[in-house]
């Protein structure tokens, strides 16, 4: 079996993916799996770039915020500056969208809705939904539809930023975390590696004062609510499993 380091929601922060690519326990992988929303955010080529270059195989998942940036670039749709503070996503999208090159967009719209690799499924929202929200409070009676006809013993997703492990019958469904935006009460790089089909979820510390300074350099229009929210005072994990579970129920 491959030992897989999956890397879900970098969101552009290129300084916490570089942190976890020089963690010890990376060295451990042997197959990267990329599990969506890895470029909306300050430094989207220099994360792509970094990513595609790795040395090991990568397999890309595509997040909700792919899809929107590779549409944003297709219609040119790249001046963030139109949209207003009410919305913070399309901003985000705009603004990767004019910072990527066609190879970038290329390579974006090639991502696959799931992986499937050693008897695990690997997706971004949910198996059926790249926007699906599964949180840590899911409740059974909403988590087991999403898993109709999933034969994999272990799904691991993403989305919601926040690192859980649920069980549906004799399903485990694990989130990755967010290495670039994690909602998780203390700054980090939040990942997931998976040795023999056991997934050990991981987090790793950097500088965050240098990181802030690299992000704010980039231009990002949201960059002080992600430093704020994600670095210096970071959301804890059970107000966003509540705050996202609830939006799940509207």
């Amino acid at each position: 079996m491959s030992v897989v380091a999956a890397l879900y929601d970098v969101h552009g922060n290129l300084p916490a993916l570089d942190a976890v690519l020089a963690d010890p326990a990376f060295a451990r992988a042997d197959t990267v799996v990329v599990g969506g929303d890895v470029a909306a955010g300050p430094l989207p080529a220099e994360v792509l770039d970094r990513l595609a270059g790795l040395e090991l195989p990568v397999q890309w998942v595509r997040g909700n915020a792919d899809r929107e940036v590779v549409a944003h670039f297709d219609r040119g749709d790249t001046d963030h500056s139109i949209y207003g503070p009410d919305d913070p996503a399309h901003r985000a999208d705009a603004f990767t969208a004019a910072r990527i090159d066609r190879r970038h967009r290329d390579l974006m719209a090639g991502f696959e809705d799931v992986v499937r690799l050693d008897g695990a499924l690997y997706c971004h929202g949910s198996p059926r939904s790249d926007e699906e929200i599964i949180t840590a409070v899911t409740p059974a009676a909403r988590l087991e539809p999403m898993l109709a006809g999933v034969e994999e013993a272990l799904v691991v997703c993403g989305h919601t930023h926040h690192q859980f492990e649920l069980r549906a019958g004799e399903q485990r469904v694990v989130n990755a975390g967010s290495v670039g935006m994690p909602y998780e009460g203390r700054a980090g790089a939040y990942w997931l590696l998976v040795a023999d089909g056991e997934p050990e979820l991981r987090s790793t510390e950097y500088d965050v004062e240098a990181a802030s300074a690299a992000l704010r350099a980039s231009g990002f229009p949201d960059v002080e609510d992600v430093i704020r929210e994600s670095l210096v005072e970071p959301v804890e994990a059970a107000f966003v499993a509540r705050h996202f579970e609830g939006r799940s129920d509207t």
